[in-house]
């Protein structure tokens, strides 16, 4: 494995703090992290990117890690910060991997980045606002606080915010379960019984919050305002991923994707949760995100 951290400045004088993982020669993912999380996450796909053509690009999202904050992001303002770290990494056409949080950037990017975007995956991706969904039902209740705090915004709703990120701060192997408290189905606490998976996440969570806590509050004012596209419109293949024990986000917001996306691929895993999702199918998703760059997708496939 090969992994590489650098610091790449935006045309508009910013940070990006930017990770790669895997051989430089393979196929381009860019992967968009969850919320809260940092380029750390990437290393989930270390054994992916071992066996596999694929080269992994990441970067933390304005105001998380080391990248610059910018206040009053949108989802869509994801796109230009992509298309600056595949140009300073000479990459050209990719796929986009979102989980959790970062589904709706991966689908920011298959709406508004295409061709160069050839297909997203959102690995158990909210939905927007105006879904015409009960949003926040079947959530764990520490969803359930944040977000109708969210919604009511102001200075409560800010201490909120920055008591997590001081919880997170202090993200370990030993308490990352703890942390995230009733978010975490029983399927996926089984997930995280395997050490290594506790180290992802938990580097991943500390990691987001060296520079306070504004990309997890930034990331909470852009799911709810508009997202700057219309994901229904989107013209590539977009892969939804969800599982039925997700207690952060619920199989609704997929089976709603599912619904209204014209080239949506159905991943439906039953049994799995938020976290199983990902660690239990990763030859799955490996073998899928190689076919796209061959054009074998057919809806429902």
């Amino acid at each position: 494995m090969s992994y590489h951290e650098q610091l790449v400045t935006t045309l508009d004088g910013r940070q990006l703090e930017v990770a790669t993982l895997g051989d430089p020669s393979g196929l381009t993912v860019v992967f968009h992290h969850g919320t809260p999380g940092s380029v750390k996450l990437v290393n989930y796909f270390e054994k992916i990117a071992d066996q596999s053509s694929l080269f992994f690009v990441t970067f933390s999202r304005a105001g998380y890690g080391l990248s610059s904050r910018l206040e009053g992001r949108t989802i869509s303002s994801v796109v230009a910060d992509v298309t600056t770290v595949l140009d300073v990494l000479g990459r050209e056409d990719y796929v986009a991997v979102g989980w959790s949080g970062g589904g709706p950037h991966a689908l920011a990017c298959a709406a508004l980045d295409a061709p160069r975007c050839l297909a997203a995956w959102s690995l158990a991706g909210v939905v927007p606002l105006d879904a015409g969904i009960d949003w926040t039902e079947g959530m764990g209740p520490e969803n359930l606080e944040e977000f109708s705090l969210a919604l009511e915004g102001g200075s409560e709703y800010e201490a909120h915010v920055m008591r997590d990120g001081e919880r997170f701060a202090a993200s370990t192997p030993e308490n990352i379960v703890e942390l995230f408290g009733g978010l975490l189905s029983e399927v996926d606490k089984v997930a995280l019984v395997e050490h290594q998976a506790r180290v992802v996440l938990a580097e991943a969570c500390a990691h987001a919050f060296v520079q306070g806590y504004f990309g997890f509050f930034d990331d909470d004012r852009a799911f709810f305002q508009s997202w700057g596209f219309d994901p229904t419109q989107i013209a590539v293949p977009v892969f939804v991923w969800f599982g039925d024990h997700d207690l952060m986000v619920p199989s609704s917001h997929g089976q709603w994707l599912v619904e209204h996306l014209a080239t949506a691929i159905k991943v439906h895993k039953p049994d799995e949760g938020h976290v199983s999702l990902l660690t239990n199918h990763e030859d799955e998703l490996e073998g899928s995100l190689l076919r796209a760059f061959d054009g074998r997708f057919r809806r429902g496939s």
